[in-house]
């Protein structure tokens, strides 16, 4: 039992080792222009470079955040939510770092299938963290030290969900019009910024029983991607 318990720690120690020696790499920086001329032409292999670079860059993503859900202040990174967030992050590290070279479509497919997995493990990530530092607001003394720590650790979880959604979102036989992935290549603010509104006072007549008017000005057809 002893001796178990004894090769489960080493296991564990080589394991954060491996987390923090990813952690430190240097991750890749991919602009929205450049996964839209990439994506135009979605060929087999453009896919299986996708796949290639997503085998090697997401495991960098995906561990420095997990190292920074670890060294929290406050106590906040023992709360059993962000404790929760934190084992996904590694989990889905471990899944992406024992995935085999990506050689072929085969292997391409099967990665795909594994990080769309992963996409929707991650989908509570933003009400799980919420919940953490809710049960810890009155604990923080600045509110700017956990408001930078969230700004950054949401941004990076946008671009993990960005990078794998649109790996994904480019097998789909019947893309929507005017999209490259999950690119709009035609999105109109108005119409965001229109949406946006109704869905805000619709939570207010449910709520509140009444909501604001809102106005939006601004240049319907004005688009960009």
């Amino acid at each position: 039992m002893e001796v178990n318990i004894e090769k489960t720690l080493l296991m564990c120690k080589s394991f954060m080792k491996e987390v923090k020696i990813w952690g430190c790499l240097k991750q890749t920086g991919v602009s929205l222009r450049y996964m839209m001329e990439f994506g135009s032409n979605p060929t087999q292999k453009n896919l299986l470079i996708s796949a290639q670079f997503l085998h090697k860059e997401l495991p960098i993503r995906i561990a420095r955040r997990a190292i920074e859900l670890h060294s929290l202040p406050h106590g906040l990174s023992h709360m059993p939510p962000v404790l929760k967030v934190r084992h996904w992050y590694l989990d889905s590290f471990r899944e992406i770092i024992s995935f085999p070279e990506i050689k072929n479509m085969n292997d391409e497919k099967e990665f795909t299938e594994l990080i769309k997995a992963i996409k929707v493990r991650h989908n509570n990530v933003v009400p799980t963290m919420a919940l953490g530092v809710q049960q810890l607001k009155n604990v923080f003394e600045d509110p700017d030290e956990i408001d930078e720590f969230l700004d950054r650790f949401y941004m990076s979880r946008i671009g993990i969900r960005m990078l794998i959604g649109q790996h994904v979102e480019l097998h789909n036989p019947n893309p929507p019009p005017n999209c490259v992935g999950y690119i709009h290549t035609n999105m109109s603010p108005v119409n965001v910024a229109r949406n946006a509104s109704e869905d805000a006072r619709s939570m207010c007549y449910r709520e509140y029983g009444s909501a604001a008017e809102v106005r939006i000005y601004g240049d319907p057809d004005f688009t960009f991607p």
